[in-house]
């Protein structure tokens, strides 16, 4: 990563103030993992921030970003990439990256993509950085490359609690109520159907993507078209 000097505020009083949004690196170079964990973060992230939007949900979804907690990570180059974080409740704008001390709330659910170098690395020093420094309410994780490696934790007493399937072999995110499943088909430029991770509603309906929406627009435009014509409507197919 490319060092950056961090300029420190200073105010009239000569009390040094943490760096600001602007002021903080926002990008170390280094691309996700593979291909398809691009893809699964894209598939978990967008979906998800247009549905809290129509629902009418002030929210932030963050992905492959950088998340500060404290101007002591900041000067330790302490790890602070994230793959997957959800923050309610916050007004929804563009961040370059997520400061803790500028926002004042943490992320409240994080997901990690796992990979063969960082998967021990989030299944232990990060669910610990997760439940005692950041507090986030709910820790996932899931590899893209092993579908069977999916898990979920959620924080009860300071401490967090490992999160059982449902029958389906659904996780639930209570804070944002919606459910986590493993999904098969084809997302992106993969040729074969794949297992992903996605959103949906309890109700087993999956958060589509723009693809999917646009699909489903084309429908409904053929139903009523085909309805119209039963009844003895002309229809413009142009």
């Amino acid at each position: 990563m490319a060092q950056e000097t961090l300029l420190i505020a200073a105010n009239p009083l000569g009390i040094k103030l943490p760096p600001t949004e602007d002021e903080l690196p926002s990008d170390d170079g280094i691309p996700m993992e593979t291909q398809r964990h691009g893809l699964q973060m894209q598939l978990l992230v967008r979906p998800l921030s247009r549905w809290l939007k129509a629902q009418g949900r002030e929210a932030f979804v963050g992905g492959n970003m950088f998340v500060y907690f404290s101007p002591n990570q900041v000067r330790n180059e302490d790890d602070r990439g994230t793959d997957v974080f959800v923050v309610v409740d916050v007004p929804r704008k563009e961040r370059k990256s997520w400061v803790v001390w500028e926002e004042e709330k943490a992320p409240d659910v994080v997901i990690e993509l796992l990979s063969e170098s960082t998967a021990k690395k989030d299944k232990e020093e990060k669910k610990l950085i997760y439940q005692n420094r950041w507090r986030v309410t709910e820790y996932f994780w899931y590899d893209p490359f092993d579908s069977e490696d999916l898990a979920g934790h959620r924080l009860e007493g300071g401490v967090y609690k490992s999160l059982n399937p449902d029958a389906q072999g659904r996780f639930s995110s209570e804070i944002l109520g919606l459910v986590l499943v493993r999904w098969q088909g084809i997302y992106g430029d993969e040729q074969e159907p794949i297992t992903w991770l996605r959103w949906a509603t309890p109700a087993g309906q999956l958060l589509p993507t723009i693809e999917e929406l646009a699909e489903q627009e084309k429908q409904r435009a053929e139903r009523l078209a085909a309805k119209l014509r039963s009844l003895g409507v002309e229809v413009d197919d142009k």
